[in-house]
Protein backbone atom coordinates (compact mmCIF):
# COMPACT_ATOMS: atom_id res chain seq x y z
CA UNK A 1 0.00 0.00 0.00
CA UNK A 2 1.41 3.41 -0.91
CA UNK A 3 2.00 5.99 1.81
CA UNK A 4 -1.06 7.98 0.72
CA UNK A 5 -3.31 4.94 0.94
CA UNK A 6 -1.75 3.82 4.23
CA UNK A 7 -2.70 7.26 5.56
CA UNK A 8 -6.26 6.79 4.28
CA UNK A 9 -6.40 3.28 5.76
CA UNK A 10 -5.48 4.72 9.16
CA UNK A 11 -8.36 7.20 8.83
CA UNK A 12 -10.74 4.36 7.90
CA UNK A 13 -9.48 2.25 10.78
CA UNK A 14 -9.89 5.14 13.23
CA UNK A 15 -13.43 5.70 11.93
CA UNK A 16 -14.26 2.08 12.85
CA UNK A 17 -14.16 3.17 16.49
CA UNK A 18 -17.42 5.07 15.85
CA UNK A 19 -19.14 2.18 14.07
CA UNK A 20 -22.53 1.11 15.37
CA UNK A 21 -22.50 -2.68 14.97
CA UNK A 22 -24.23 -4.20 18.02
CA UNK A 23 -25.71 -7.12 16.06
CA UNK A 24 -22.94 -8.32 13.78
CA UNK A 25 -19.97 -7.01 15.81
CA UNK A 26 -18.49 -6.31 12.36
CA UNK A 27 -17.10 -2.78 12.26
CA UNK A 28 -16.46 -1.04 8.94
CA UNK A 29 -14.81 2.31 8.34
CA UNK A 30 -14.35 4.14 5.05
CA UNK A 31 -12.08 7.04 4.13
CA UNK A 32 -12.90 8.98 0.98
CA UNK A 33 -10.21 11.13 -0.61
CA UNK A 34 -11.84 14.16 -2.22
CA UNK A 35 -10.46 16.07 -5.22
CA UNK A 36 -9.38 18.89 -2.90
CA UNK A 37 -7.35 16.32 -0.87
CA UNK A 38 -9.70 16.50 2.11
CA UNK A 39 -10.71 13.22 3.71
CA UNK A 40 -14.28 12.33 4.66
CA UNK A 41 -14.92 9.22 6.74
CA UNK A 42 -17.97 7.05 7.25
CA UNK A 43 -18.92 4.04 9.35
CA UNK A 44 -21.48 1.29 9.17
CA UNK A 45 -24.64 1.92 11.18
CA UNK A 46 -26.61 -1.24 11.82
CA UNK A 47 -30.29 -1.54 12.57
CA UNK A 48 -32.18 -4.47 14.03
CA UNK A 49 -34.18 -4.37 10.80
CA UNK A 50 -31.15 -5.48 8.79
CA UNK A 51 -32.25 -3.89 5.50
CA UNK A 52 -32.06 -0.45 7.13
CA UNK A 53 -28.35 -0.85 7.90
CA UNK A 54 -26.19 1.81 6.25
CA UNK A 55 -22.73 0.86 4.99
CA UNK A 56 -19.61 2.88 5.77
CA UNK A 57 -18.90 3.55 2.10
CA UNK A 58 -22.31 5.09 1.46
CA UNK A 59 -22.11 7.03 4.71
CA UNK A 60 -18.78 8.57 3.66
CA UNK A 61 -20.12 9.50 0.23
CA UNK A 62 -23.31 10.97 1.71
CA UNK A 63 -21.30 13.01 4.25
CA UNK A 64 -19.07 14.31 1.47
CA UNK A 65 -22.06 15.29 -0.68
CA UNK A 66 -23.68 16.98 2.34
CA UNK A 67 -20.54 19.06 2.81
CA UNK A 68 -20.56 20.17 -0.83
CA UNK A 69 -17.98 17.75 -2.24
CA UNK A 70 -18.86 15.72 -5.32
CA UNK A 71 -15.53 14.66 -6.84
CA UNK A 72 -13.45 11.92 -5.32
CA UNK A 73 -10.00 10.45 -6.02
CA UNK A 74 -9.93 7.26 -3.94
CA UNK A 75 -11.78 5.19 -1.36
CA UNK A 76 -10.23 3.01 1.34
CA UNK A 77 -12.31 0.62 3.43
CA UNK A 78 -11.19 -0.99 6.70
CA UNK A 79 -12.76 -4.16 8.11
CA UNK A 80 -10.61 -4.94 11.17
CA UNK A 81 -12.96 -7.64 12.50
CA UNK A 82 -12.62 -9.78 9.36
CA UNK A 83 -10.07 -12.53 8.74
CA UNK A 84 -9.59 -11.36 5.14
CA UNK A 85 -10.21 -8.24 3.00
CA UNK A 86 -13.97 -7.74 2.55
CA UNK A 87 -15.09 -5.95 -0.59
CA UNK A 88 -17.93 -3.41 -0.81
CA UNK A 89 -21.43 -4.83 -1.18
CA UNK A 90 -23.37 -4.47 -4.43
CA UNK A 91 -25.35 -1.44 -3.26
CA UNK A 92 -22.15 0.33 -2.27
CA UNK A 93 -20.51 -0.55 -5.58
CA UNK A 94 -23.40 1.09 -7.40
CA UNK A 95 -23.24 4.26 -5.28
CA UNK A 96 -19.45 4.40 -5.57
CA UNK A 97 -19.74 4.19 -9.36
CA UNK A 98 -22.19 7.11 -9.34
CA UNK A 99 -19.57 9.46 -7.90
CA UNK A 100 -16.16 8.06 -8.84
CA UNK A 101 -14.42 7.51 -12.17
CA UNK A 102 -14.05 3.88 -13.20
CA UNK A 103 -10.26 4.15 -12.87
CA UNK A 104 -10.40 5.50 -9.30
CA UNK A 105 -8.71 3.24 -6.75
CA UNK A 106 -10.77 1.35 -4.18
CA UNK A 107 -8.68 -0.39 -1.54
CA UNK A 108 -10.19 -2.66 1.07
CA UNK A 109 -8.55 -4.64 3.82
CA UNK A 110 -8.64 -5.94 7.33
CA UNK A 111 -5.15 -4.60 8.10
CA UNK A 112 -2.35 -2.63 6.49
CA UNK A 113 -0.75 -5.94 5.56
CA UNK A 114 -3.87 -7.68 4.26
CA UNK A 115 -5.69 -5.69 1.59
CA UNK A 116 -6.83 -5.73 -2.02
CA UNK A 117 -6.25 -2.83 -4.35
CA UNK A 118 -8.87 -2.49 -7.08
CA UNK A 119 -10.64 0.16 -9.12
CA UNK A 120 -14.27 1.20 -9.38
CA UNK A 121 -14.39 -0.34 -12.87
CA UNK A 122 -13.02 -3.66 -11.64
CA UNK A 123 -15.61 -3.76 -8.86
CA UNK A 124 -18.48 -2.87 -11.18
CA UNK A 125 -17.60 -3.86 -14.74
CA UNK A 126 -19.92 -3.15 -17.67
CA UNK A 127 -21.58 -0.25 -15.85
CA UNK A 128 -24.28 0.56 -18.38
CA UNK A 129 -25.90 3.14 -16.10
CA UNK A 130 -23.13 5.61 -16.93
CA UNK A 131 -24.52 5.62 -20.47
CA UNK A 132 -27.69 7.26 -19.13
CA UNK A 133 -25.71 10.34 -18.14
CA UNK A 134 -24.43 10.65 -21.72
CA UNK A 135 -27.90 10.75 -23.23
CA UNK A 136 -28.86 14.34 -23.51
Amino acid sequence: MTTEYTYLFKHALKACEQSYAPYSKFRVGAALLCDDDSIITGVNVENRSYGLTICAERNAIAAAIASGKKRFKALVIATPDADYPVSPCGACRQVISEFMHSSAPVIFGNSEDSYISSTVGELLPHDALHELACRG
